[in-house]
């Protein structure tokens, strides 16, 4: 029992794909105590409670059906309770919700703890764009990283190859969480750019819009290369902008950038509702607006500022890099 105790803040699909990890490894390794809790926003499913069906069938029967979870990953309904003594926070939340997550357990935060988020966005305020790693750490006052990559939770739940990166500008601490996170099946770089890798799980989904209107007007795969292509350099671009510290190429090339982007290009959410959103023919007639960013402007303009989805073709056409 004298290993260092871990907290999974969040149970949906990605946290229980995430805690089959976890609790595997606790039980495994010396370095971390056996129990892990995770904490499930309670409700009731077919009569029963969400954490008595977890805590007895080890199977979050609805984010995450048909995987075990380790015997030793608890179920725990109350936030408080379950990060109590928490040497280590894993942060699988909503993004919208992380403030009042963090508010609630502020105050008993065990001094020393570390955390890292999975949370893959920014959030959006009066203050500009802020990264949810920057909002904990401001909240809670501890040291934070960030763990992306191409993870698909179901494939990552049926223990599919896969690599992910943790940001860490702590080599100690980046150890101690590979430690944690690696399996055969689910390998770990640790790069020092936490910024830098966080930013890229929140703008590769900016580019997978992108890609979901070039499928749903019924361009091909060379179209989507141009997408994928120009999508990652306004990634790097617009990382040297907002980023604290140094943005090397290197970072872009891990599973946090190319990889990511690519899998959420050919199989995500945001490609698959862009697509759908495509083949509606909702169309205004306007012209495009070209920023410093083109792409990333021309999806934000056809979401939310009634564009063509034609649009984007035309910054492709017309975007600087052919120029």
């Amino acid at each position: 029992m004298g290993g260092k105790k871990v907290c999974i803040v969040g149970s949906g699909n990605w946290g229980s794909a995430i805690a089959k990890i976890v609790g595997s490894n606790a039980a495994r390794l010396g370095t971390f105590e056996n129990t892990v809790n995770m904490w499930v926003l309670e409700e009731e499913v077919g009569g029963r409670r969400l954490t008595e069906i977890i805590n007895t069938e080890h199977e979050n029967v609805k984010y995450l059906p048909g995987h075990k979870l380790p015997p030793n990953v608890v179920a725990e309904p109350d936030l408080v309770k379950a990060c109590s003594g928490a040497d280590i926070l894993l942060f699988v939340v909503p993004h919208q919700f992380i403030g009042k997550v963090c508010d609630q357990i502020k105050a008993h935060v065990k001094k020393g703890a570390i955390g890292m988020s999975l949370i893959k966005g920014v959030d959006e305020g009066p203050d500009g764009l802020r990264l949810i790693s920057d909002i904990i750490h401001e909240k809670l006052g501890i040291e934070m990283s960030v763990l992306m990559g191409a993870n698909i939770a179901s494939e990552v739940a049926e223990e599919k190859f896969c690599e992910t990166t943790i940001g860490c500008k702590n080599a100690q601490y980046g150890q101690i969480l590979k430690e944690l996170m690696q399996t055969p099946n689910f390998r770990v770089t640790v790069v020092q750019e936490a910024d830098t890798v966080e930013i890229c799980g929140a703008l590769k989904n900016i580019v997978a819009v992108g890609a979901g209107f070039c499928d749903g007007l019924g361009f091909g795969d060379n179209t989507k290369a141009a997408v994928i292509r120009l999508g990652l350099m306004e990634m790097i671009s617009f990382a040297k902008i907002f980023c604290k510290g140094p943005v090397t190429p290197s970072t872009f090339l891990e599973s946090c950038g190319v990889a990511d982007l690519i899998t959420t290009c050919y199989g995500g959410r945001n490609r698959k509702v862009a697509e759908a959103f495509a083949k509606t023919g909702k169309v205004m007639s306007s012209s495009l607006s070209l920023g410093l960013f083109p792409l990333f402007t021309a999806v934000y303009q056809i979401c939310y500022e009634g564009k063509p989805v034609s649009d984007v073709i035309k910054c492709l056409q017309n975007h600087p890099e052919h120029m």
